[in-house]
């Protein structure tokens, strides 16, 4: 189904809540075992690139998320359609990310307290029919009842008209618009800095 032809009463059925060791194995059923893409399981902006590699060999990336969810770190949110997990947002304090704190081009461009959208995941089935914008709502519901002022993120402007699934994950640029973030940096061209400011 076309973004631009969403069904309202699905996207309005659709719910959100944060990871947490309650909900963890709709996390794992939502991953499957590729653990998303390549044993990834959400650590690749977490960890350094030898960590990162090491990890795609008998679950480590896993039991790494894990560890971060059973000692209470805030990691993401999940998406579901009744009682079916969809879709998944890496969202913690921009800190966390070590990826970003290396980034030549994602520098932090002020010393606010922010928080990261570094990466998402739709299952298959359920893409473009507007989730990805619904899921941003979400976070930003969330963030705003967490009291969480300032949502980040490094989405991508497609050089092309349609864009891999697989690289997708960084997030699309016009997902970020709809839901109401603002190009803040723009150092690189196709994977400008947005912000949403929480009222």
């Amino acid at each position: 189904m076309d973004s631009r032809h969403v069904d309202p009463e699905f996207l309005g059925s659709l719910r959100f809540e944060s990871l947490t060791k309650s909900n963890w194995h709709h996390f794992e059923h939502l991953f499957g075992e590729k653990g998303a893409c390549g044993n990834c399981w959400c650590m690749y902006d977490r960890l350094n690139k030898a960590e990162f590699i090491e990890g795609k060999i008998d679950g480590g990336n896993k039991e790494a998320m894990k560890k971060l969810v059973w000692a209470g770190h805030p990691t993401g949110i999940l998406g579901f359609y009744e009682e079916i997990p969809i879709a998944w947002c890496a969202f913690a304090p921009r800190q966390d990310f070590l990826k970003l704190s290396r980034s030549r081009v994602h520098k932090p461009i002020d010393d606010q307290l922010v928080w990261s959208i570094p990466c998402t995941f739709i299952d298959k089935k359920f893409r473009r029919q507007g989730v990805s914008v619904a899921l941003l709502k979400g976070v930003i519901k969330y963030a705003r009842e967490q009291g969480i002022k300032i949502i980040e993120a490094y989405p991508t402007t497609p050089t092309q008209e349609k864009l891999p699934d697989s690289f997708a994950w960084i997030g699309l640029y016009k997902s970020f618009e709809r839901a109401g973030f603002q190009i803040v940096d723009r150092t690189s061209k196709n994977r400008p800095m947005v912000r949403y400011y929480v009222d």
